[in-house]
């Protein structure tokens, strides 16, 4: 799982992402999800690491299995948050 921080003044968005589906589209006839280096590829960082920076956080984007685990079991999202997008699961928390 990789980990992007984008900082601005007033917001930090997290995006928490599996490192197999970087670079990659995915499509069904309403929805669309390009999972793009510049949005996604970031660091490897450790369970305690991750969650002090989503503590920070103004916003959480997560996408594919191993993620979707990790925010399940700490109950940073619901089974009910999760969008699957040609199988891919996603959830954002605002």
């Amino acid at each position: 799982m990789l980990t992007k921080i984008h900082q601005t003044e007033d917001r930090k968005i997290v995006s928490l992402c599996d490192e197999t589906l970087i670079g990659k589209k995915f499509e069904t006839k309403d929805l669309q999800l390009d999972i793009s280096e510049f949005f996604y590829k970031g660091k490897k960082l450790d369970e305690k690491k991750v969650l002090e920076e989503i503590q920070e956080a103004s916003s959480l984007n997560i996408v594919g299995e191993e993620s979707i685990k990790f925010a399940l079991k700490h109950d940073l999202i619901s089974k009910t948050h999760i969008i699957k997008i040609q199988n891919i699961p996603h959830a954002l928390i605002v």
